[in-house]
C-alpha cells in the first residue's frame, strides 16, 4: 500500500516538474519576442503565478519621473491600489527599498517596523521581491503574492525561481533597448531629412506638397493631407500622392469642414471608429467624411504657430513641442492622417506624428510669414527685373525713372483744393419736434403729411384709462366728502343742545372735511389739466414733415417724453446738416482756425447736375454716433434758398468742405497717409 503510494506522488512531483519547466521554457520564449510591454508582462507574471502557485504578483517599473508605476498585476489587493492608503504607502516603501538595494527579498506577512509611514508588508501574504536589472540598472521589481505556510526551504526556492524570471525578463529589457537604439537611429536619418527638405522652399503650396508626400513615408500611414487656414476656414491645400485634385469634390469640401471645426476647437482629433464624446458640430462633420472617404483612422491635429519652448521626449531621445502647448498659437492649418486599408494604434502613429507636426508647423508658419511680407509679390517681380539695368536697356529705364521722379517732384510742389466729402441733409431751419405729455393711446391722428398746420392745432388725441378711473374715483370721494360736510354742518346748527365735547368733536370734523374737499379740488384740476394734454396740439406754425404719421401712430401705446412727429417751417430760411466723420476733423478744425468762413460746395442727390454753394455756420464741439453715418461730427450750413428749388425736408446731399490748399499728392492720397501713420506705424 504505502509502495503504491510514494510512486504516485513521485510521478504527482515529475509531472508538477515537467509543467513549471514548461513554463520556464514558455517565459524564455517570450523574453526573445518583440511584445509590447503591456502584453509581454501580462504573459509573464501569469506564467511564474501558475509556475509558483501563487495567490496573485505584479510588475512595477520606473516611470520617466522616477515613480514606481504598475504595469500589471493579478490579484493584488485593493487597498494597496489606493495610493493614499496607509498600507499602499509601507508597500511602497517596501518596494523603493529593493529597487535602491538591488537584493531579493523574502518579507513575512504582516512585517514592519509598525510605524507610520515606515516600509513592510501589509498583507498577509509572503512577499516574494526580485529586482528587474538591466545594463546594471535596476529598472523595476517582480513581485508575488505566495501561501505563508511554506517551509523555508521551500520559500528560498520561491525566491530563487522568481530572481531566475526577473534575470529573463531584465534580457528582454535589454533586446528592447538595443531594437529601439537600432529604430531610432533610423528614424533619426529620415526625421533629418524630412526636416531639411520642407524647409528649401518659402512657397506656402510647394511646402505643403512636400509635408504631405514626405511625411506620409516617415509616418507610415495611407495617406496625409495638408491644409491652410484661408480667412476662417481651413482649405485642403495638399494631398500626399496627388499632384491634382479637385478642391470642389464631396470628399475635399467635407473634409475642409470638418479641418475647420476641429482646428476651431483647438485640440487634436483621433479616430478609430470607436464612439467618442465629441462636440456635435465635430461629430456631424466627422460621420459625414467618414461616410464618403470610409477611412478606417483617422487624425487631424491642428498646425500653430510654433512659439513653445520644446521637451525632451523620452520615447525618441529628440525635442518635440508638447502637444497641448503648440495648440495654444494661432492655428495656421492642420495634418490630416488617414488609415484606409490597414490599421495601426495611435501609440505607434503619435511619436512620428509629433515629429512631423512640429516640423511641419515651424515650416509652414515661416513659408505663411514669408509670403505674408508687405509687398511681397513687388519685391519678387523686381528680384526678376533685372534686366531693366542691363547696357542695352539702361536708357530707357533711366528715362522711366527720371519721368517718376518728376512726377513725384510735381506731386509735392503743386498746390490743389483741398476739399473734405461728407454727406448730410437738407432740412429747415425752423423745425421742431412734437412730443407726447402724458402716456396713453393713441385714438385719432387728424394730422397727415405734408398738411399745413397752425400754433394749437390738433395733431393727436390719446386715451387713458387709467387717468379716467382716477378722476371717476377723485369725484366719487369729493360727493361723499361734500354730503358728509353738509351733515355736520346741520348737525352744528342744532350745538347749543349738545355737550361741549360733541360741539368740539363736530367742529373738528368740519375743519377736517373742508381740508379734505380742498385737496380733493386740487387733485381733480390736476387730472384735468393733464387729460387735456391728450389733446396734442401743433407747438408752431408750419408743415407736418412726418412721413406716414398715421400708420405710425394710430392705436398704439405711447409714452411721455416719445416725440410724435416734426412740424416744419418751409417759408422761412433752410440750412445743410452734415455729418463729418470724426478722422477728418483734424483737417477742418485747422481751416476754420485760419477762415472762419468756410465754404461748402453741394449737390442734392435729387439734382446731381447742379453745384449749389454754402457757408459753415456751426460747428459741433462733440463727435456722436449716428447710425447712418457711424462716428462724425455735426455741422450747420447755411444756405441760400432761392438756390434750391422746390426744396424737400430730409433731402440727401453730397457736401465737399473747403479746406484750404494743399499739395497734390497729399490731396490724393492723404487717406493712404492717415491709414500708415494709425495702422502701420503707431
Amino acid at each position: 500500500m504505502s509502495s503504491d503510494s510514494s510512486s504516485v506522488d513521485a510521478a504527482t512531483i515529475e509531472q508538477t516538474k515537467q509543467q513549471i519547466r514548461g513554463l520556464v521554457h514558455e517565459i524564455t520564449r517570450l523574453s526573445k519576442s518583440d511584445l509590447a510591454p503591456e502584453q509581454y508582462y501580462g504573459e509573464v507574471m501569469q506564467r511564474i503565478v501558475t509556475a509558483l502557485a501563487a495567490i496573485g504578483g505584479a510588475v512595477w517599473t520606473l516611470a520617466a519621473d522616477h515613480r514606481l508605476r504598475l504595469d500589471y498585476q493579478v490579484n493584488l489587493s485593493q487597498h494597496l491600489l489606493d495610493h493614499r492608503s496607509e498600507d499602499s504607502v509601507r508597500h511602497l516603501r517596501l518596494l523603493q527599498h529593493v529597487l535602491s538595494s538591488g537584493q531579493p527579498q523574502l518579507v513575512a506577512p504582516l512585517s514592519g517596523s509598525g510605524q507610520q509611514d515606515e516600509a513592510g508588508n501589509p498583507t498577509n501574504a509572503l512577499l516574494v521581491l526580485a529586482p528587474l536589472v538591466s545594463e546594471d540598472r535596476v529598472e523595476g521589481v517582480l513581485e508575488v503574492f505566495q501561501r505563508p505556510d511554506a517551509q523555508p526551504q521551500s520559500q528560498q526556492g520561491y525566491l530563487r525561481f522568481l530572481v531566475q524570471m526577473s534575470e529573463l525578463v531584465g534580457e528582454w529589457l535589454n533586446s528592447r533597448k538595443l531594437r529601439q537604439y537600432g529604430d531610432r537611429q533610423s528614424l533619426w536619418s529620415q526625421v533629418d531629412y524630412f526636416a531639411k527638405v520642407i524647409h528649401d522652399s518659402l512657397d506656402v503650396r510647394e511646402t505643403a506638397y512636400t509635408i504631405a508626400n514626405e511625411g506620409r513615408r516617415l509616418i507610415g500611414c495611407d495617406r496625409l493631407t495638408i491644409a491652410v487656414r484661408r480667412g476662417n476656414k481651413q482649405l485642403v491645400e495638399a494631398v500626399s500622392g496627388q499632384d491634382n485634385f479637385d478642391s470642389r469634390s464631396n470628399v475635399v469640401s467635407l473634409l475642409g469642414r470638418l479641418t475647420t471645426r476641429v482646428a476651431a476647437t483647438g485640440e487634436p482629433l483621433w479616430y478609430d471608429g470607436t464612439p467618442q464624446d465629441l462636440p456635435p458640430q465635430v461629430e456631424d462633420a466627422l460621420d459625414a467624411y467618414i461616410d464618403q472617404a470610409h477611412t478606417k483612422t483617422l487624425a487631424v491635429l491642428p498646425l500653430a504657430r510654433q512659439g513653445t519652448q520644446p521637451r525632451r521626449d523620452d520615447e525618441l531621445g529628440r525635442d518635440t513641442a508638447d502637444e497641448h502647448d503648440a495648440a495654444e498659437g494661432e492655428i495656421l492649418g492642420a495634418l490630416i492622417i488617414e488609415q484606409i486599408d490597414s490599421t495601426q494604434r495611435r501609440e505607434v502613429l503619435q511619436p512620428r506624428v509629433e515629429l512631423v507636426r512640429q516640423h511641419s508647423a515651424r515650416a509652414l508658419s515661416n513659408a505663411i510669414e514669408h509670403n505674408n511680407l508687405f509687398l511681397m509679390p513687388v519685391w519678387r517681380a523686381l528680384g526678376r527685373a533685372s534686366w531693366l539695368v542691363r547696357a542695352r536697356t539702361l536708357p530707357k529705364t533711366l528715362a522711366v525713372v527720371i519721368a517718376i521722379v518728376s512726377a513725384l517732384l510735381a506731386l509735392w510742389r503743386v498746390q490743389l483744393d483741398f476739399k473734405l466729402q461728407a454727406r448730410g441733409n437738407l432740412q429747415p431751419v425752423q423745425k421742431r419736434d412734437v412730443f407726447f405729455d402724458v402716456d396713453g393711446v393713441v385714438l385719432k391722428v387728424p394730422a397727415r403729411h405734408g398738411q399745413q398746420v397752425q400754433e394749437g392745432d390738433l395733431l393727436v388725441e390719446l386715451r387713458n384709462t387709467d387717468l379716467d378711473l382716477q378722476l371717476t374715483d377723485l369725484e366719487g370721494r369729493r360727493q361723499s366728502a361734500r354730503e358728509q360736510l353738509f351733515a355736520v354742518e346741520r348737525a352744528m346748527l342744532d350745538a347749543g343742545t349738545l355737550p361741549v365735547e360733541e360741539r368740539n368733536r363736530l367742529a373738528g370734523q368740519l375743519a377736517q372735511l373742508k381740508n379734505d374737499l380742498f385737496s380733493l379740488d386740487q387733485q381733480i384740476n390736476l387730472l384735468l389739466t393733464k387729460r387735456q394734454r391728450l389733446q396734442v396740439t401743433s407747438p408752431s406754425d408750419g408743415q407736418v414733415v412726418t412721413w406716414n404719421v398715421e400708420d405710425l401712430l394710430l392705436h398704439r401705446p405711447v409714452l411721455a417724453g416719445q416725440v410724435a412727429m416734426k412740424v416744419a417751417d418751409p417759408t422761412g430760411p433752410w440750412e445743410l446738416e452734415v455729418f463729418l466723420p470724426e478722422d477728418r476733423m483734424g483737417h477742418l478744425l485747422r481751416a476754420y482756425a485760419e477762415n472762419p468762413n468756410l465754404e461748402v460746395d453741394y449737390i442734392l442727390a435729387t439734382d446731381p447736375g447742379t453745384v449749389h454753394q454754402g457757408r459753415i455756420e456751426e460747428i459741433h464741439t462733440v463727435s456722436q454716433l449716428h447710425d447712418e453715418h457711424g462716428q462724425c461730427v455735426r455741422l450747420r450750413v447755411a444756405i441760400d434758398k432761392q438756390d434750391v428749388p422746390d426744396p424737400r425736408p430730409g433731402a440727401t446731399v453730397i457736401a465737399k468742405l473747403h479746406a484750404g490748399r494743399r499739395a497734390a499728392g497729399y490731396v490724393w492720397f492723404h487717406e493712404v497717409l492717415e491709414f500708415v501713420q494709425a495702422r502701420l506705424l503707431f
